[in-house]
């Protein structure tokens, strides 16, 4: 393969984009397509085409945003990652700021395309993902903070595709959970991090709590939410225990990577609880596409 046009692939952190496939995805869900007639009345029609619109624009912020980030530690990289894309030379820095720029617009654009408040919600994001980039993500609170944001702005993209923001709230949920894996991710160069991440795993514990409850005080749903939130816990605790008991940065990274590539699990424990069984296993398909993509491109 190409150089360069691998150089350029691995900017854009494919592994990581099935997973804001799947908040757009569990968005749907909450957002009611599934409610009542709608499913019947919409799914295969105008409905569906807008859920692919906000699939393919969710990617793009993503890509776009990780591009950009790579440009904004430009610097950091060439002391800690020289092996990147941009430090390595293998991507001129304004090609990769003029490559980040453009996935970002066309995002914003494929929001518009499915309505005005699509496309708000979409440069909100997109905003979002801007103050992480260039400023945020250098503070120890407001950095896991504003990730945490930019997830949780993905999923009400997914709600808006129906306008019907009732569970508005459940936008915090990804929220919490990001901010827990970028505190992990605060190791991932010279370990050390204990405290962090018992930290994380509090929030992750919170966060399996917290869509259980939801879906036993909102939904009829019971038995798949719970099993989705097994795998997703297991998922995800087993490889933080370990960085916890072997706190190296290979450890730390590995549970970083979990906790990634979990974000599908997570988002389809939600989606379950809003629609049935089969769209939950729709959502999880995405999660062998992701795991394979991470052993060809780096997810952190």
């Amino acid at each position: 393969m190409n150089r360069t046009f691998l150089g350029y692939a691995r900017l854009a952190r494919p592994a990581n984009l099935p997973t804001a496939a799947a908040d757009i995805l569990a968005g749907v869900a909450i957002g009611g397509v599934f409610a009542g007639g709608v499913q019947s009345d919409f799914i295969g029609s105008i409905v569906f085409l807008n859920v692919v619109y906000l699939v393919c624009s969710s990617v793009f912020l993503y890509a776009g945003g990780v591009i950009l980030n790579d440009v904004f530690d430009f610097k950091l990289d060439k002391v800690e990652r020289p092996e990147r894309p941009i430090p390595s030379g293998v991507v001129p820095l304004r090609s990769a700021a003029i490559y980040g720029g453009l996935t970002l617009t066309i995002g914003v654009g494929l929001a518009f395309l499915v309505s005005q408040l699509s496309g708000i919600v979409a440069l909100a994001l997109a905003l979002a993902i801007l103050l992480y980039d260039a400023i945020a993500k250098r503070y120890d609170f407001f950095g896991p903070l504003s990730m945490g944001l930019c997830r949780g702005i993905n999923l009400l993209l997914g709600v808006s595709v129906l306008g019907n923001f009732d569970y508005w709230f459940m936008a915090l949920i990804p929220i919490v959970y990001i901010f827990a894996i970028t505190l992990i991710s605060r190791g991932e160069v010279h370990g050390k991090n204990k405290n962090h991440i018992v930290l994380a795993g509090v929030l992750y514990a919170t966060v399996v709590l917290a869509v259980g409850s939801i879906a036993f005080l909102y939904t009829d749903a019971r038995i798949f939410p719970l099993l989705f939130l097994v795998l997703f816990a297991f998922t995800v605790f087993r490889p933080l225990i370990k960085a916890y008991t072997v706190n190296s940065p290979e450890n730390i990274k590995k549970a970083v990577m979990a906790g990634v590539i979990a974000l599908i699990l997570l988002d389809s424990s939600i989606a379950v609880a809003f629609s049935d069984w089969w769209y939950g296993l729709c959502i999880l398909a995405l999660l062998p596409v992701s795991m394979g993509l991470s052993k060809l491109f780096a997810v952190t």
